[in-house]
Order: structure tokens, then C-alpha cells, then sequence
């Protein structure tokens, strides 16, 4: 249908009523089944559709339909149409889901919230087209049908691909802050357990060896004592 003129159908009405082309060279110029050209040259299908010229929207030239029309042999070629249309713009709104894939969103927000549970409520309804409240019923397991709801992967349901699935999780690791603390006070560094333990070890024999010439002195102050009672 690439090489098809706009309105084929349309186009079609409009060559029969103008023209003397047959129906072969006004099915082969407009891609339909010369039986439904037929069809609409006898008013049984096509009714209340307006013709529309091929040669205004500049698809086809006259020169073109009189040749066809001298030759039934001659097959009408398609020019490059004038009509410029605008581009289609881009729907910003939630992910259109399939009416037979609706029913299986719920399972595949079970899949989301347990195995990535750190994207954002927005991340999931762009991935499965759902709503927040929907979202929210099947975390805190108040959905309807939340006793018999099955983990499934999204990408296995056809409700997102796997790049869109693996674009959202590494977004939302990266938005998601760093945890410096881990079960309380962190660890301190080891350039400063290497610079305290030097002073620890010289402290500590400090105090064992005032705690020897304490007892020394104490040894002779008894020995002393026994010596003058003597």
C-alpha cells in the first residue's frame, strides 16, 4: 500500500466516473481487487463515498489518463504527491494496554513492586498503562483480587519491552540517594585506627609499667618495715 494513492477507495470512485480507464488499470492504480472495482462501478459498494481527483492533489497527471485511456494495456504510474501532511504528534498520556491485556496489569504490578521495588508509582504506570490506585491496591494487597494474583513479568506479557523495563530501573537507581550507614555508626577510616593504636599500645605500657614499680616499691616499704621490727 506504499505505492497506493491517498484515498485509494475514494480515487477509485472518481476515476470511474471521469474516466474511460477499465477497471484492471483503475485496480492496479489505486491497489484494489478489480472485482471490488467492479463492485463500485455497479453501486454496491462505495456508496455515499465522494470521488476524489487524483489530479488536483497532484498524484496523476491528464497525460497519464489519456494514455491509459488510448492503451487498456497501459498501467497509470504514481506521481509523488504535493500533499505534505504534518507530522503525527506524540500522545503524552498513560501506555495504551490491549482490552486482553487489561486483566493481567495487576499481576504484572506484583512483579514490579516485588522485584523492583524501587521504582516510583509513575515508572510503573508507564510501563503497564495503570493508575495509581490500582498501584496502591495491589501493594497493600487490598486489590480485588489480590488472593489469587501471581507475580508475572511485564516484558513476558507484552505490556512493555525489555529495554523500556531496563531504561526505568536504571533511572530509578540512579535517582535513589546512596546509604552511607549501614546498622548505625559507620566504621572509622583506617588511616585513623593506624594513627590511634601507636598511642594505645604506649599507653598502655605506660600504665603497665607504673603499675610494676608501685608494686616494687611496695615489696621494699614491707621488707623495710619487717627488717626494724626484728
Amino acid at each position: 500500500m506504499s505505492n497506493a494513492p491517498l484515498m485509494p477507495k475514494a480515487t477509485a470512485v472518481w476515476l470511474l466516473d471521469n474516466t474511460a480507464l477499465t477497471f484492471d488499470q483503475v485496480a492496479d492504480f489505486t491497489k484494489m481487487h478489480p472485482l471490488e472495482i467492479r463492485a463500485i462501478a455497479d453501486g454496491d459498494a462505495a456508496q455515499g463515498i465522494k470521488g476524489t481527483d487524483p489530479i488536483s492533489n497532484g498524484q496523476l497527471s491528464r497525460e497519464e489518463i489519456e494514455k491509459g485511456e488510448k492503451d487498456p494495456g497501459y498501467r497509470l504510474r504514481l506521481e509523488e504527491s504535493k500533499v505534505v501532511l504534518p507530522p503525527a504528534a506524540k500522545r503524552k498520556g498513560p501506555r495504551y494496554t490491549p482490552v486482553s491485556r487489561r486483566h493481567e496489569r495487576p499481576s504484572a504490578i506484583l512483579w514490579l513492586v516485588r522485584n523492583h521495588p524501587e521504582l516510583k508509582d509513575a515508572q510503573i504506570m508507564r510501563l503497564v498503562g495503570t493508575t495509581k490506585t490500582t498501584i496502591a491496591s495491589v501493594r497493600d494487597r487490598t486489590h480485588w483480587n489480590a488472593s489469587t494474583l501471581t507475580p508475572m513479568d511485564p516484558v513476558t506479557l507484552g505490556l512493555c519491552s525489555q529495554i523500556e523495563l531496563d531504561f526505568e530501573v536504571q533511572r530509578a537507581a540512579k535517582e535513589k540517594p546512596v546509604d552511607t550507614q549501614y546498622g548505625g555508626a559507620t566504621l572509622l577510616p583506617a588511616s585513623e585506627t593506624t594513627r590511634k593504636e601507636p598511642e594505645l599500645e604506649r599507653s598502655e605500657r605506660s600504665s603497665d609499667d607504673l603499675n610494676v614499680d608501685a608494686v616494687f616499691a611496695k615489696l621494699k616499704t614491707i621488707g623495710g618495715k619487717k627488717a626494724e621490727e626484728e
